[in-house]
């Protein structure tokens, strides 16, 4: 008997802690354009790194699942430690970040400086 009521309370302890974790939110992207950059030059995410992250409805999101320096050179003048970029993305935001299932990096729009009289 003794045995029966500490399962039960060991029971009723595991019921209990998983009634109280937070459910996972998970927000479904698809094709959607978006500013990409490093998270923490341009977007000042917290971190000790340079990392990938997207912004995204004016809300940044670490990436899971790309790297900056898969886009080429991120420190080059319009890598993404020195540059804001477009991008069409697809994936999901779950618990803060952004789950790369396909990232489509748009042409740079070239523009003149002006000259100088």
């Amino acid at each position: 008997m003794k045995k029966l009521s500490l399962l039960i309370l060991f029971a009723a302890f595991a019921f209990l802690a998983k009634a109280q974790e937070k459910p996972t939110k998970t927000t479904k992207i698809e094709k959607k354009e978006v500013e990409i950059s490093c998270g923490e030059c341009m977007f000042k995410l917290p971190g000790k790194g340079c990392d990938l992250a997207v912004r995204i409805d004016g809300v940044a999101y670490f990436v899971d699942g790309k790297k900056t320096d898969d886009f080429g050179d991120a420190h080059a003048e319009d890598g993404f430690c020195n540059a804001i970029r477009k991008a069409t993305v697809t994936g999901e935001i779950i618990n803060g970040r952004f789950k790369a299932k396909a990232i489509q990096l748009l042409a740079n729009k070239k523009t003149e400086k002006p000259k100088s009289k």
